[in-house]
């Protein structure tokens, strides 16, 4: 069972982290637009347009990855002052009562708004059109990414109430801990 656990994670890590490049590639796209706006007074009438299809599947795609280093919103000042079986407690009950139903719903919606879209051919509204469908098909695939790592939480959830501890989930990228780097940066200076 961990096993899967832990493929349903890497899975959400890794695509999160492509869909990480999305930021470098929008950074680049702005930047070389607003230059040839106005530096070269050559704007590109579909610039904007790609611009929001970048951010909108950076957006719903790193859904799943923050699903999965636990880092959605959540009214901590009372959650974490509840012992963990508490709180795996009030995670099932939203997940099966909220978030599950919510997600299937967007799922089916956004894979019927995909098709449809698919079957018009619909593009961007602009002199030089963008094919839209393939923007539009990110909506069901984000909503399948966040369906299983939802299931996956559950699991944990369940597991949590059973042990009384969450389990493990997959490393990664930490935030950076300024007082840790400090005494790591004396405690180096201190054995030179």
């Amino acid at each position: 069972m961990k096993n899967i656990l832990m493929m349903v994670d890497r899975t959400s890590t890794r695509l999160g982290q492509a869909c990480a490049w999305l930021i470098i590639l929008l950074t680049c796209l702005i930047a070389w637009e607003v230059f040839s706006r106005y530096v070269l007074n050559t704007p590109h009438d579909w610039a904007l347009d790609a611009q929001i299809q970048m951010y909108g599947t950076l957006f719903m795609l790193a859904g799943a990855y923050t699903l999965a280093k636990n880092g959605h919103v959540r009214g901590d000042v009372l959650y974490g002052f509840f012992q963990q079986r508490t709180q795996a407690w009030i995670d099932l009950v939203l997940y099966v009562l909220f978030f599950l139903p919510g997600i299937v719903a967007l799922t089916w919606a956004g894979w019927t708004f995909a098709q449809e879209s698919l079957a018009i051919r619909e593009s961007t509204f602009s002199a030089t059109p963008l094919p839209l469908y393939p923007f539009k098909f990110m909506i069901p695939v984000a909503g399948l990414m966040l369906l299983l790592q939802g299931l996956v939480e559950i699991v944990r959830c369940v597991q949590c109430i059973q042990t009384g501890a969450w389990p493990s989930r997959e490393a990664d990228v930490e935030e950076v801990d300024v007082e840790k780097l400090k005494e790591m940066v004396k405690s180096e200076g201190a054995a030179r």
